[in-house]
């Protein structure tokens, strides 16, 4: 679990309510009523960060994190070629314009990885085995890579994270969430709210490397039924096809040079 730190941070505030913007002004104070309903029926108390044992799947995972780590490792070869995450999802550049942040995508919201997917097999294999997976992809901050605080922009899924290459010192390559420091560590698991004020630092002179993953959050009935309708309908806004269209260009020029 997290450690305790007395840290300054930027914008460390507690909890992500704001109004949906993006939205019109019904959809909006009907999302955030979602959100509300979402804190209110879930089966886990609310949380920055969570008890990994709440979580059977996360055994299997971590046993076999070596057989995703050799994977990695193919995969790194190509680091340089990688998309950044902006690159994918434009929205990104808000809090990142480097080539610093790579991504090499697993499963997405809306996109089609298959190619990537052939690459990792043991890895799609182990991923299969978590509930309501909705996203995954390889993470890759190069060194002294810094993500300024941010937040997520619905709390109808949590976030894993898994440890695949961690430079050292290990404590400075570290996540604040809310008010918790987290220092990753190779094949071990943290799982939170992304929707809790977050931020990153890679203060190494190494590549930091996790398998990032989002699931569902784990509601109550009927509301589990209602956040995963929300989910299925955001297949079809401008952002998701325009996100998969992002990966689609990189993708297909990415295979077509190594032909």
């Amino acid at each position: 679990m997290a450690t305790s730190s007395n840290e300054k941070t930027q914008n460390s505030g507690k909890r992500y309510n704001p109004p949906k913007d993006y939205a019109p002004p019904l959809i909006s104070k009907f999302l955030n009523w979602v959100e509300s309903m979402n804190f209110k029926y879930s089966i886990f108390k609310d949380q920055p960060i969570y008890d990994n044992e709440l979580f059977p799947w996360v055994k299997n995972i971590e046993v076999n994190w070596e057989k995703i780590r050799k994977e990695l490792d193919e995969v790194m070869k190509d680091r340089e070629d990688l998309p950044n995450f902006h690159d994918i999802i434009e929205q990104v550049n808000t809090i990142t314009q480097d080539n610093n942040w790579k991504t090499f995508f697993l499963a997405g919201h809306g996109i089609n990885c298959e190619a990537n997917r052939k690459r990792c097999p043991e890895t799609v294999k182990l991923l299969e085995n978590i509930p309501e997976m909705k996203n995954a992809f390889f993470s890759i901050l190069s060194p002294n890579k810094h993500i300024p605080a941010h937040k997520g922009p619905y709390n109808g899924v949590l976030r894993y994270h898994l440890g695949l290459i961690i430079p050292e010192p290990r404590e400075q390559c570290r996540i604040r969430i809310d008010e918790e420091i987290y220092s990753w560590e190779e094949g071990k698991t943290i799982i939170f709210d992304d929707t809790y004020n977050h931020q990153v630092w890679n203060d190494t002179d190494g590549f930091r490397v996790v398998l990032f993953v989002d699931f569902l959050r784990p509601l109550k009935f009927p509301f589990n039924l209602l956040n995963k309708l929300i989910i299925n309908v955001s297949l079809f806004t401008p952002f998701v096809k325009e996100t998969e269209a992002n990966f689609k260009k990189w993708e297909n020029k990415f295979y077509k040079e190594r032909q």
